[in-house]
């Protein structure tokens, strides 16, 4: 499928579940999918340099909307020439709008049909961020991918009437957000699929959305604290009701079992800063789980995070230094494990991607889970359930 300046091409499919590989070719590079985006909130992602990220091998990243618009803002944006040139990053970028800073900010921000009103959280100050102010920051970033502004609403709120006003809301912003979009020739807009848990308002939002002449798709107003019985659900529904040629971003995801499942329910774009914020906590990614460099266990523990990784923290540097950098607080800490923790991600997906190839996913799904969980009877229920939906039986 080609769109504008954006071709998504389906090079391969599992034969059992709903996961495929993908080129998804944009202004700034050629992209791999399933693909984890690693998030650079303002610019950057905390800890590592761009010539890191390349040397990484990371296609794509995160910026976003909301603290990009209150700093550096629009006009330093234009100046610089769009936040490929500010920040020194070659490949490709995707901004989320700002719209989830309205569950984040929730205290901070007032909602109406115009947008929502934010009050900056140090200096007081007031933006407006409308469906156009939005876009016309998202214009001034320059991102190839560039998201709608939609209204949000934590899924764990219970208040029925407030998911249909937000799901309706979100499709009539759309609209304005496509009205308002200057740069179709080399920016790509993706609507956000809304419903919360509900099935019903769920599909109302694909039925409305998939009538647009959109590129692709983003799944949202997921992955904040809801019942996971709930979210595989409403992730297969959104699938379902997508279309087979063009990209589906699932937001905010980023743990290596949920990527799993949700590379096999046909989701092909994720993102989430779980991989650098655990990092800063002293938490390293392996494929058992994590490894807390803070633990007393790894003062005298004079072997890499893990024995097969090529990062260049795992090849030069011991748990027994980490932790000793993390005893004394010290920066370095937090950067060598980000560093490790975003290869990991990178690893993790390349290594989805060659099972889907290969024609073996199903198989390395239930190999990754035996080494991430120890014994079947640890199998999260939701994970087993979601996966037998797809014909993968974990048990």
């Amino acid at each position: 499928m080609k769109y504008g300046v954006m071709s998504m091409d389906v090079v391969a499919r599992c034969s059992t579940t709903k996961a495929r590989v993908g080129k998804l070719s944009l202004p700034h590079h050629v992209v791999d999918t399933p693909v984890f985006m690693p998030v650079g909130t303002q610019g950057t992602l905390k800890g590592l340099t761009t010539k890191q990220l390349e040397k990484i091998g990371i296609q794509i990243m995160l910026g976003n909307t909301y603290h990009l618009g209150n700093q550096p803002g629009e006009d330093i944006l234009e100046e610089a020439g769009g936040l490929h040139q500010f920040m020194g990053w070659p490949r490709a970028l995707l901004t989320d709008s700002g719209g989830f800073q309205m569950v984040s900010l929730l205290k901070l921000s007032e909602l109406s049909e115009e947008g929502v009103q934010f009050e900056h959280p140090r200096d007081k100050s007031i933006m407006m961020l409308s469906p156009e102010k939005s876009i016309a920051i998202q214009n001034a970033i320059g991102a190839d991918i560039i998201m709608q502004l939609d209204d949000v609403v934590s899924s764990t709120e219970t208040d029925a009437k407030r998911f249909k006003e937000a799901t309706r809301r979100s499709v009539r912003w759309l609209d304005r957000c496509i009205s308002a979009h200057k740069r179709n020739g080399d920016q790509c807009l993706f609507p956000i699929i809304q419903g919360g848990l509900d099935e019903s308002l769920r599909k109302e939002c694909l039925h409305e959305m998939t009538s647009r002449v959109v590129p692709g798709f983003a799944i949202g107003g997921l992955s904040g604290g809801e019942c996971k019985d709930d979210f595989w659900k409403m992730v297969t529904t959104s699938t379902d009701g997508l279309p087979e040629d063009k990209p589906r971003y699932l937001m905010g995801v980023g743990y290596a079992a949920d990527l799993i499942v949700c590379v096999a329910l046909g989701c092909d774009m994720f993102d989430c800063v779980f991989p650098t914020r655990t990092a800063r906590f002293g938490c390293a990614l392996v494929p058992t789980g994590q490894i807390s460099l803070k633990n007393v266990s790894c003062s005298k523990d004079f072997t890499p995070i893990q024995e097969d990784c090529h990062c260049t923290t795992c090849k030069s540097y011991t748990k027994a230094y980490l932790y000793m950098l993390f005893r004394a607080n010290h920066p370095s800490a937090c950067h060598m494990v980000s560093v490790h923790n975003v290869m990991y991600q990178f690893n993790l997906m390349r290594s989805i991607r060659e099972a889907i190839k290969n024609d073996s996913y199903p198989q390395f799904i239930k190999d990754y889970f035996l080494k991430l969980f120890k014994t079947p009877l640890s199998y999260p229920s939701w994970a087993v359930d979601s996966l037998n939906s797809v014909g993968v039986r974990l048990k």
